[in-house]
């Protein structure tokens, strides 16, 4: 792994992001001096505090620790969220520092690895979370690098040992074809960040290019239908990896899994909907290929309790069940539905959603208005921006409008993040879905706080 050879600290220039804070872990665990900035502390950067990382939130040259760092002894590491106006970007950039992206040093990380990527504009944060905790469970040495908070472990980082490591394989801007891996899957190729890619044609085609860096095409599994040459997986359809003679007991998913080799029955998964039913297929799919044992998978999968954000109950009791997810796409909806409605059938359904970018309300304005007219009452936050500027006439009373169109009880509004708590309190259905990729989850713990004290 050469890009570390000779330097003694790495910084991090957004280590705040999910997936630049597991790589700056990596880098701590292997007893360098990690250093970042990002322009918002958050509980997981006070986590990386605590755990040793020296910190920073004004992106001034002045902040940083320049008696300490050089462009000899120092690596610096940024995510393409950062915006190129960056002052602390540009000075390590002016001043010769070796300065290379997110996707560059996880693919050196993984390279002298037996590398299992996860791909796909859906699932890829439980399918890898799931995939990394089979193989820790069962006691394979293996280091996950996750775009989520596993609940086994509280973290978006997990090591037992460094001769396998299993990845998210990011599409955006097509960071993953840095990537070498060995043992890989694509969960889905839906037409997603049209910001970076013109048309849908041209994200496929980049998944193409991803599924040929596999050199053996029976270690590529993909969900059935999608365009591809390898090993297609399915739920209750043929398929060489399927799960099949699926039920419901006692809250869980009870199912046989089918491989090209062999059949493994009643084996148990706790989250509901068929999406993450699909994405533990692919899960163990993957472990098999890699070698984890077959008679340790059924207790490793029934142990695997989630991650943060993803079908996550915050309240869950006979009076209110309280979900936080972090969907942000038409399809993730439309999963998030049929998940809350097979769980809860006999129940009307309340989300709170806040849209994440202008870009993708604007190119997926139809596919949004139809997946949030499904449920029985919809509040609609103002749209989160991220890295973009707005839009003219691309906002949540564009998309209200559309919803209303489609809903003919006509229950959906717009609220502020301040009328969230209340606005549950007086809809005072059951269940009741936080929903988006943006700040909204900043929301969560407070409206679970009130809302657990009154129920």
């Amino acid at each position: 792994m050469n890009i570390l050879n000779n330097i003694s600290t790495v910084y991090f220039v957004g280590i705040g992001g999910i997936g630049m804070s597991a790589l700056a872990r990596f880098a701590a665990l292997k007893e360098l001096d990690v250093m970042g900035y990002d322009k918002t502390e958050t509980k997981l950067t006070k986590k990386l505090v605590v755990e040793g990382i020296t910190l920073n939130y004004v992106d001034a040259v002045d902040q940083l620790p320049l008696q300490k760092i050089s462009a000899e002894n120092t690596l610096v590491v940024y995510t393409p969220a950062i915006p190129n106006d960056s002052e602390i970007l540009n000075y390590f950039i002016n001043n010769k520092y070796q300065v290379i992206k997110r996707s560059k040093f996880l693919g050196a990380v993984t390279q002298d690895t037996l590398c299992l990527a996860v791909a796909g504009t859906h699932g890829k944060t439980t399918t890898s979370a799931i995939l990394g905790h089979l193989m820790v469970a069962c006691d394979m040495p293996v280091t996950a690098f996750l775009g989520g908070i596993a609940e086994n472990y509280h973290s978006n980082f997990i090591s037992n040992g460094t001769e396998i490591t299993v990845v998210e394989a990011d599409e955006f801007d097509r960071s993953f074809l840095t990537l070498s891996p060995d043992i890989a899957c694509i969960t889905s190729m839906d037409a997603d960040h049209l910001d970076i890619y013109r048309n849908a044609t041209e994200i496929e085609n980049s998944f193409r290019d991803f599924a040929a860096l596999v050199s053996n095409s029976d270690n590529l599994l993909f969900k059935k239908g999608l365009p591809l040459k390898g090993k297609d997986v399915a739920i209750e359809v043929e398929a060489q990896y399927k799960a099949e003679n699926v039920r419901i007991e006692n809250g869980a998913y009870k199912f046989d899994l089918k491989t090209p080799t062999e059949t493994i029955d009643n084996l148990v998964f706790y989250l509901p909907g068929h999406h993450n039913l699909h994405n533990a297929v692919t899960a163990l799919g993957m472990a098999l290929l890699a070698g984890t044992p077959v008679s340790k998978i059924p207790k490793a999968l029934a142990s695997f309790k989630g991650v943060e954000r993803r079908f996550s109950y915050k309240i869950n009791n006979k009076n209110l069940v309280l979900i936080d997810d972090y969907a942000h796409h038409p399809t993730e909806l439309n999963a998030l539905y049929q998940a809350v409605t097979e769980m809860y059938p006999n129940e009307k359904k309340c989300i709170v959603f806040q849209p994440h970018l202008f870009t993708r309300t604007r190119d997926f304005i139809d596919g949004f208005a139809e997946s949030l007219a499904q449920f029985d009452e919809v509040y609609i936050l103002d749209i989160y921006p991220a890295r973009e500027k707005p839009l003219e006439g691309v906002d949540s009373t564009w998309l209200l409008a559309e919803i209303l169109k489609r809903k003919n009880d006509a229950k959906a509004q717009l609220i502020t993040k301040e009328e969230i708590l209340e606005s549950i309190k007086i809809s005072a259905l059951k269940v009741n879905l936080l929903v988006g990729a943006g700040d909204i989850g900043v929301e969560v713990e407070s409206v679970t706080k009130a809302l657990a004290y009154e129920s």
